[in-house]
């Protein structure tokens, strides 16, 4: 049931008000005075309020202010009584009632039908702000719930990509020495990297990227990392890169993976016959690099046809193998680190990275920092679209 309120000084009008309303199936108040009037709408938070605009010490205009400035009444519907054409007769009169707040206007003596009429238009309109109001209060309270869970979102995903970055191994030193970089995107990616020593002779090098962004990715590439860690596919030798592939492309078919597949660049280096076996499934192109007696800078892109793991399950994977000069260094990485969007909307590319690499080996081939430095200034955007993932390995 609505509820109305009418503020009058005249008992005749408040009674007459108050038995019509009442018989149309409001639950009507009266208040005689201006003061009574903002008290008892304060209390009752009333539909609508008819209140007489003449009025001794607080009249209807400070009435209809203070009211408005309430914000538990900012939906309530406000008519103003008003003398025979003291409002509609005088322009001046109802810009001052409409600038205090009023919504509407009847004159007196009150045409009851008339006064009928609007207090149900006034009901609808208060009805719609009702709803207006309502919605806007599920909008708000909906948007807090998204950002809070955006930010528990988030959040595990900053979780889970320390996880991920705690499981990436230290520098290797020695013999051959590694330097390596990980910057993720902002989204969790499916990038991973690892290097070390098989036997006192052979060391594994490896970095594979999985389809994708999100947990999803970031979980299979762990689950990749670990089976190779730890050495546990079943009659493999680890020594030899295309069974390490053949293995894993029978035990990660994306069919019973998610839909999801990932390249990798798998190598062994045998320190004493110094030599580098390997084989790429998919994977950007691993860069050798050698430094001449002539100063000159030889590349090598060691790269292959063979398919992504999980496409396909019957894949047979190649080996090359290569002798490594003295003055060599190896660059394995993760499309992250040239498929980077520019100011001009290219992309920058593999050819302009590898330029890249053979300037940044001329001038200071010590500080991968500046190398990541100069990469980082291409990229329009605060945050990598792409894991960028790189291994740097150096036989000395």
């Amino acid at each position: 049931m609505f509820k109305i309120l009418v503020i009058d000084d005249d008992p005749i009008v408040r009674t007459v008000l108050k038995k019509t309303l009442q018989n149309q199936g409001y639950d009507t108040t009266v208040a005689s005075n201006g003061e009574e009037g903002i008290t008892q709408a304060q209390l009752l938070h009333p539909a609508l309020i008819i209140c007489d605009w003449m009025m001794s010490q607080v009249d209807g205009l400070e009435v209809c202010r203070r009211i408005r400035t309430d914000p538990e009444l900012t939906t309530t519907f406000f008519i103003l009584l008003t003398a025979r054409g003291a409002v509609r007769g005088e322009e001046e009169d109802r810009v001052k009632g409409l600038d205090a707040g009023a919504d509407e206007f009847i004159s007196k003596p009150i045409e009851m039908n008339e006064l009928k009429a609007r207090v149900r238009a006034g009901l609808r309109l208060h009805q719609l702000n009702q709803d207006l109001q309502s919605k806007k209060e599920a909008l708000e309270t909906l948007n807090q719930d998204l950002q809070t869970q955006k930010q528990i979102l988030e959040a595990e995903l900053a979780e889970a990509a320390d996880y991920v970055r705690s499981l990436l191994p230290l520098p290797l030193v020695g013999a051959v020495t590694t330097e390596n970089l990980f910057i993720p995107s902002a989204q969790l990616g499916g990038d991973c990297f690892d290097h070390h020593w098989i036997d006192e002779d052979n060391l594994a090098i490896y970095l594979l990227d999985v389809s994708g962004h999100g947990v999803g990715s970031a979980l299979l590439s762990v689950s990749v990392l670990n089976v190779l860690r730890s050495q546990s596919l079943p009659n493999t030798n680890f020594c030899q890169p295309s069974e390490v592939l053949k293995a894993l492309n029978h035990a990660f078919q994306m069919s019973k993976h998610g839909d999801k597949y990932f390249t990798i660049w798998y190598g062994v280096y045998h320190r004493l016959k110094r030599q580098l076996i390997y084989a790429n499934a998919g994977h950007p192109p691993a860069l050798l690099l050698s430094t001449t007696s002539t100063r000159s800078i030889q590349v090598k892109q060691l790269s292959s046809l063979d398919l992504p793991i999980g496409f396909l399950p019957d894949v047979q994977f190649e080996d090359a193998v290569f002798d490594i000069q003295e003055n060599s260094t190896l660059y394995i990485f993760s499309d992250g680190a040239y498929e980077i969007k520019q100011l001009d909307g290219k992309i920058w590319g593999i050819d302009a990275f590898i330029d890249l690499l053979i300037e940044y080996t001329r001038k200071d081939p010590r500080n991968l920092n500046q190398l990541l430095a100069n990469i980082l200034t291409l990229d329009t955007k605060d945050n990598l679209d792409d894991d960028l993932s790189l291994v740097k390995v150096n036989f000395s």
